[in-house]
């Protein structure tokens, strides 16, 4: 028989994180453990205002989870579609018991989720997420992250050719443009594509709002630009229209229930050919920790969601020169997880 313990956390951002959409200094977060005889499994739920869960949310869907009858071998498509019938929307909370599922599993398997999922174990190249904010704080955010080979540069403001001065003022390596759906007319998208494609830049994010579908359907078939789906790019269900919008899919937990989903987003990408971005929010290194186990099957890795934060209860995977080096940890790869003093 499964339990299920959760604790309400409250994640601290080093800085103020401001993208198109508005500005945080935190991030709601429950974190879940499930103990399954002599394994415990952990995962959580990440909850930027955005996508409309809280704590609240989230505990109640999971108090009213019933596991009392769930043995091992688990049977995680069956317990994935309870999850979904059990109530609406709440996808981080599912995510957070997908993944403490996916780390009892592989605890008892006694492998590391990349290999339950039959993916080679691979050296991920994170971008650093940079937010929208003045000349002068973007050149020390940049200078800050000089060890990354990537930078993430959020713009959709009214200062995008700021941003991009400021950041070429300290660095010329290669971009990943994240608009956050500011960009509010076709024309105006693709002119600033056309400008940002002179910039060094690899692609565009979620360019304009995730339901401008005539105006994507336009915008995806002129830019010079790989466009990626990241707001307009939920679950699974998705994945099939996407490449009417986008040319690729950014793939996170909290979007998608987990690890179980995320996962058949990427194969269906794949067959798709779409290209395949590995994303997340604000997250301790539990859910990123996750989340690198896929990495084998995705173009481009943006998992730096753990390292933006002051207060990480957990250790993972190291981080060197911008390079996340998995461990071999059996299940999540979580160090040493002090549950009782957190």
């Amino acid at each position: 028989m499964i339990s299920i313990e959760v604790k309400p956390y409250l994640l601290l951002k080093k800085h103020v994180f401001r993208i198109a959409g508005g500005a945080r200094t935190s991030t709601p977060v429950v974190l879940v453990r499930l103990k399954y005889e002599d394994f415990e499994g952990y995962g959580e739920a990440s909850m930027p205002p955005l996508y409309g869960e809280t704590i609240a949310s989230a505990q109640n869907f999971i108090k009213t989870l019933d596991f009392s009858n769930i043995t091992y071998p688990f049977d995680v498509e069956n317990i994935s579609a309870y999850l979904d019938a059990h109530a609406k929307g709440n996808s981080a909370a599912k995510a957070a018991i997908d993944m403490a599922l996916h780390d009892l599993i592989g605890k008892i398997e006694q492998v590391p989720l990349y290999q339950y999922f039959n993916l080679p174990k691979a050296e991920l190249k994170t971008s650093k997420t940079i937010g929208i904010d003045s000349a002068k704080i973007i050149e020390e955010r940049v200078a800050e992250a000089d060890a990354f080979q990537y930078l993430k540069i959020k713009l959709g403001g009214d200062n995008d050719a700021e941003i991009i001065k400021a950041v070429r003022h300290v660095t010329d390596k290669p971009l990943f443009v994240d608009a956050n759906q500011g960009w509010t007319s076709k024309e105006e998208a693709l002119d600033k594509i056309e400008w940002l494609k002179e910039e060094n830049i690899v692609f565009i994010e979620q360019p304009m709002p995730k339901t401008a579908f005539s105006d994507m359907e336009w915008l995806v078939s002129r830019s010079p630009l790989p466009l990626i789906g990241d707001e307009g790019i939920q679950r699974l269900e998705d994945v099939k229209t996407a490449s009417r919008f986008y040319h690729g899919i950014n793939i996170k937990l909290m979007k998608s229930t987990g690890l179980h989903e995320a996962y058949k987003m990427a194969k269906m990408a794949q067959s798709l050919n779409l290209k395949i971005m590995l994303g997340c929010m604000s997250e301790t290194s539990c859910a990123i920790g996750a989340a690198v186990h896929l990495g084998a099957m995705a173009d481009w890795i943006d998992l730096d969601g753990n390292l933006g934060v002051t207060n990480d209860p957990y250790q993972g995977h190291d981080v060197k020169n911008g390079i996340i080096y998995l461990n071999d940890n059996s299940g999540i790869g979580l160090i040493n997880p002090n549950w009782d003093n957190i």
